[in-house]
Formats: C-alpha cells, structure tokens, sequence
C-alpha cells in the first residue's frame, strides 16, 4: 500500500482507468474469440455476420487507445484473412 500522497493518488487513477478500460477490451476479446471459434466449428456463415461487430470492437479500443491504431489494423486484417481464406 503506498504511503506517499501522490502514489495513493496514482493508485486510485489507475484503479479509475482499469475499470474503465476493462468492458471494452473485454468485448474486443471476446469478439474475436467467438469469430475464432466460429471459424474452428466451420460455421463461416456465422463469422462473416459477426465480423463487422468484431471491427466496431476492435476499432472502439483503438479509438480510446486501449490498443495502438496499427495493432488494431492487424487484428482486423487477421480477421478478414480467417473469414476469406476458409
């Protein structure tokens, strides 16, 4: 526990910052996961009706700068690629 003002205070923003952080990297995740698995079951109807909710995802993370901008481009590209390929 700190004993300094000014980490107790950098503990509570990052406590803040987490638990707003944590829902959208989450449905990024779990997107992205239902797509793989998806892909895995052979069910590519599925995926490609799920694939422009996983961008919107993976793009509102990128927008609040929970990932990178280019690491958001190569998830949706990596996206695309499973859907196209299979």
């Amino acid at each position: 526990m700190p004993l300094i003002k000014s980490a107790i205070k950098r503990a509570k923003q990052n406590t803040v910052r987490y638990d707003r952080r944590k829902p959208v990297k989450s449905l990024m995740k779990t997107m992205m996961k239902k797509m793989e698995d998806f892909m895995k079951e052979g069910k590519k109807d599925e995926a490609v009706k799920l694939l422009p909710q996983t961008h919107k995802a993976i793009d509102m993370a990128a927008k609040i700068n929970i990932i990178n901008k280019n690491n958001a481009a190569r998830k949706k590209s990596k996206m695309a690629r499973m859907v196209a390929t299979t």
